[in-house]
């Protein structure tokens, strides 16, 4: 694919005077904020690429817009040429120092962000200023060109909305450095617990057991894991198979129907037959029934692994069968 520009000039509409104005005492009062409480706001050149996904967007990229232009490098691995980019473009990241940051996200994992920003296919880099986006270029670009657009969008940053952009210090710690190795509070208790409620059948009491953890530790792998199973069985439980498998036979375009059967391809270890099926039924439905489906195989993806070579197969066919 080759790379299609985007004019920088859409930006002057973006650059209207009260949403400058607003960009400008933002930025202002953070480094105001930063020197109150004597610190610099200095961050490690770690800090000048971040992995992003819905959850975060708010805060890494639209808050932080803000203070500094932020360039989101949508990608995916499967995608060949976004190999090719990134580095380029993480490599540039720490050589600006600060004067941009960039926000890289996955599009098999955050669909919903693809969507949002009209992403036609990848690699695609786009910029939010000021809580304003803007597409600066889509494919592989060469590195003169992705410097000469990244030059003028530091450029109007500064001139139109006063982003100066951040300021480094090498000898500074990564923001995630302080964050402590291990888990503070008695979640080794918590998920014996709830792997002895599971061992019993007691699987709602293995879902809160396993909630309780995430609500204090949002990212333990091991509950999320186990949360994503227990709701799985819990599911399925009490269903009559040949029910569930004749309505998803009868209803090929019922989003309930294909997930439900889909859940018993996984729990009877046809884990194929279970993303081949939510796949085909993605191509079949539109909205909300659609985006229902999207989640549930992104749920099972989870389930059996994103190393598994039959997760990243099926990664694939559902971007084809999205775009």
């Amino acid at each position: 694919m080759q790379p299609r520009n985007m004019s920088m000039s859409g930006v002057v509409d973006l650059a209207a005077v009260k949403a400058a104005q607003d960009a400008k005492a933002k930025a202002e009062q953070t480094r105001a904020e930063a020197a109150r409480q004597g610190g610099t706001g200095a961050v490690s050149p770690a800090d000048l690429v971040i992995d992003v996904d819905e959850a975060t967007f708010e805060r890494d990229v639209l808050q932080r817009s803000a203070e500094v232009p932020v360039v989101i490098d949508f990608w995916a691995e499967w995608c060949q040429p976004c190999k090719q980019l990134s580095p380029v473009l993480e490599r540039l990241a720490v050589e600006y120092g600060g004067r941009f940051l960039l926000a890289k996200i996955d599009v098999d994992a955050n669909q919903m962000l693809m969507q949002q920003f009209g992403v036609q296919g990848i690699p695609a880099v786009f910029a939010v200023v000021a809580g304003q986006a803007l597409p600066l270029f889509q494919g592989a670009a060469g590195e003169q060109q992705i410097r000469e657009t990244l030059d003028q969008l530091v450029q109007v940053a500064e001139q139109r909305f006063g982003l100066t952009g951040l300021t480094v210090d090498p000898e500074a710690e990564p923001a995630d450095a302080t964050i402590p190795a291990a888990p503070v509070g008695p979640y080794d208790a918590l998920l014996e617990a709830a792997v002895q409620a599971l061992d019993a059948g007691d699987l709602g009491g293995a879902i809160q057991a396993y909630q309780s953890v995430l609500g204090e530790d949002p990212g333990n792998s091991e509950a999320k894991l186990g949360l994503a199973q227990a709701e799985l069985l819990q599911r399925v439980q009490g269903v009559d198979p040949q029910q569930v498998r004749k309505d998803a036979a009868e209803k090929p375009a019922d989003a309930g129907a294909q997930i439900a059967a889909a859940d018993l391809d996984l729990i009877g270890g046809h884990v194929e037959d279970a993303f081949g099926r939510l796949i085909e039924t993605v191509s079949r439905t539109a909205g909300d029934d659609r985006d229902a489906v999207r989640r549930r195989l992104l749920e099972l993806f989870e389930l059996v692994g994103a190393d598994d070579p039959r997760v990243i197969g099926a990664r694939r066919a559902l971007a084809r069968a999205l775009f």
